[in-house]
């Protein structure tokens, strides 16, 4: 038998290259969030209160049960090819333009393995779609919302909701904070002001949500998801909300500005936008992230945590254009006319 110092100190090597395993697999764990506007998710029921008619059997959309069944198919394939790139479901899935909790509950029945429990709120919107958030409560615990109305002189719109979630096992608290703000649809400029009020509620939220974890001792760890119907230099995201800047000068202003994570794909041309508008990329879609997600303490979005997540089978065309469920006002049967986001959070 060896000597009890040979023993002792292989001991302790074998324990130090168990503690380095158990360490390099907590640092390899992530929380990953999927941002999609899925492009009219509707029930077949013409609901009273909402103008919803056209997504019915009878309605200018001819929107039948076996159309909404490819629907959720075709959403429920890419959520699975989502956990194929990532190797796990989204830890979180929000999802704009969705009628009701009852058709998003058909959503998530096909995906048991993900582990999905709703976190669903009505908005006032007039055609009744709303942002619906799902999350992973095998590893979330959701512990706080919030919700605030957008006044446009009366008419109503999507409400901005914050959702805060406790990530099990780590003591840190993740917010995310949805947004689907006015649409262009009446002219960009004439609809500006709107989507400038919009600006202005989620960053009130948000600096409401930074006070409360400031007064816990922690930084906030935010991430801000939407449809802004805006691009990034925009003034409603880029001064009204405040996400200007490089990393580094998000982390040295912190109570001001938010980071951009489309910033970390300006380089890379696969990536040109999540939205095509007559020929041309948009990037409507954003995700931004508040300083406490970049300062690599507890919870973290590294340069290459975000991505345009463009599979193939929802690409058509030589420009690789998103397959949409209706185009010109004619069933395509394809996906939706966004392609998804995907930010990955790192924790430690």
């Amino acid at each position: 038998m060896p000597p009890l110092f040979v023993r002792s100190f292989a001991l302790a090597l074998t324990l130090i290259s168990m503690f380095a395993v158990q360490r390099g697999a907590v640092a390899a764990e992530r929380l990953d969030v999927m941002w999609w506007n899925v492009e009219n998710l509707f029930d077949t029921t013409d609901d009273p209160g909402v103008d919803d008619w056209e997504f019915t059997p009878g309605g200018r959309k001819g929107w039948t049960e076996k159309k909404l069944e490819l629907k959720l198919l075709r959403l429920g394939q890419i959520v699975r090819l989502a956990k194929e790139e990532l190797g796990n479901y989204p830890a979180l899935l929000a999802f704009a333009e969705v009628e009701n909790e009852r058709v998003f509950r058909q959503l998530l029945s096909g995906l048991p393995e993900g582990n999905y429990e709703a976190a669903y709120h009505d908005s006032p919107d007039g055609r009744g779609i709303d942002i619906a958030v799902a999350y992973d409560r095998s590893r979330l615990a959701l512990v706080g919302t919030a919700h605030r109305s957008v006044q446009l002189d009366g008419r109503p719109t999507r409400d901005v909701s914050a959702y805060g979630f406790d990530v099990q096992g780590t003591g840190e608290t993740l917010w995310l904070v949805v947004n689907h703000w006015p649409s262009r649809s009446m002219g960009r400029e004439w609809t500006e002001p709107r989507r400038v009020a919009a600006a202005e509620v989620a960053r009130k939220l948000v600096d409401h949500l930074r006070g409360v974890e400031w007064a816990r001792g922690k930084r906030a760890n935010i991430v801000v998801a939407g449809d802004f119907n805006d691009e990034p230099n925009d003034r409603s995201v880029k001064k009204v909300l405040g996400a200007d800047g490089g990393r580094k000068k998000v982390e040295r202003s912190c109570g001001e500005r938010l980071y951009n994570c489309w910033r970390d794909l300006e380089e890379n041309e696969d990536e040109l936008g999540s939205y095509n508008y007559r020929g041309k990329w948009n990037r409507l879609d954003q995700v931004l992230v508040s300083c406490g997600l970049l300062d690599g303490q507890g919870l973290e979005v590294r340069d290459n945590g975000f991505r345009c997540f463009q599979p193939g089978v929802m690409r058509k065309g030589r420009q690789g254009l998103p397959w949409a469920t209706y185009e010109r006002g004619k069933f395509r049967g394809g996906y939706s006319d966004h392609f998804p986001l995907l930010l990955s959070v790192e924790i430690h």
